[in-house]
């Protein structure tokens, strides 16, 4: 009885640990895996919301990850899974993610009602050309 006891302390005690997860070989920065992360999700985004387009170029997420970062899908999932086995880590990593994709959402909103108010500008002024009417001579 004093054996499973202390066996099950055991494991208590390593399962409690900071991360049990072992780290990966090529330990990628938290930084590149916001980047990679970021990177993801807007590609999955563009995927999810025009599926033919990436296809259509012959863009698979994964490969173009791994290129762009250069790594290889072993070094990505031991990371992934690193991560992952540290919440506070990989909630920080998810924040960061998140506040990055918040920014870029209000930088674009921003440029598409400059875009539209010039857009507005161009037809009012085209329109004007077409209105004038012919001066009358005396």
């Amino acid at each position: 009885m004093k054996k499973l006891t202390l066996l099950f302390g055991l494991l208590l005690i390593i399962s409690c640990s900071d991360n049990p997860i072992p780290k990966p070989d090529t330990l990628l920065e938290e930084e590149i895996m916001v980047d990679i992360l970021y990177d993801t999700a807007l590609l999955q985004a563009a995927e999810a919301y025009m599926p033919d387009k990436l296809t259509d170029k012959g863009v698979k997420i994964k490969n173009y990850i791994y290129l762009k970062y250069e790594i290889d899908s072993t070094t990505y999932y031991q990371n992934q899974r690193y991560y992952a086995g540290d919440a506070k880590k990989y909630k920080r990593i998810f924040q960061k993610v998140i506040e990055r994709i918040d920014t870029n959402k209000e930088l674009v909103d921003t440029l598409l009602v400059k875009e539209t108010k010039i857009d507005t500008v161009k037809k009012v002024i085209k329109n004007r050309k077409f209105m004038k009417t012919p001066e009358t001579t005396e």
